[in-house]
């Protein structure tokens, strides 16, 4: 295999540990390397596109679980219906909204806790001035 890099390359141009690489492989991330008649793995360039496909995918949230479906999903589709990025995407996005919505309903509320001075937990919790929601009906307020 002529241009073949070894782990430590692969790693480093795509910005990951070894660990990282060989772990995606053991979770079908990545297909099994080539090997040289010494035994040590060798990778061709598109391996460090897969790494860095893959990271990006996870810091925009999607979980390995999702990656390697995406992955699957992606070869499946060159001759098939799978569903695609676009749409996953779509779920993805309405994930990330619900997480804003109720880290903001959060936020809200400790910031109404700090205005109101609440410094001890129990002695809010008794006060009728207490902004935090320590029933379901109160979080619906």
């Amino acid at each position: 295999m002529s241009g073949a890099l070894r782990s430590g390359q692969v790693a480093a141009a795509a910005g990951v540990h070894v660990q990282t690489l060989r772990y995606y492989e053991r979770r079908g991330l990545l297909p099994a390397p080539a090997r040289s008649n010494g035994g040590h793995r060798l990778y061709g360039e598109d391996a460090v596109t897969a790494l860095r496909v893959i990271k990006a995918a996870q810091r925009l949230g999607f979980t390995l679980a999702e990656v390697a479906d995406l992955l699957a999903a992606g070869r499946r589709r060159r001759g098939g219906t799978a569903a695609g990025l676009g749409d996953r995407a779509a779920a993805k996005l309405a994930e990330v909204d619900a997480r804003i919505a109720g880290l903001t309903t959060v936020r809200t509320a400790l910031a109404a806790a700090m205005e109101a001075g609440c410094d001890d937990l129990a002695a809010c919790a008794a006060s009728p001035r207490c902004p935090l929601p320590f029933t379901a009906a109160d979080a619906d307020r």
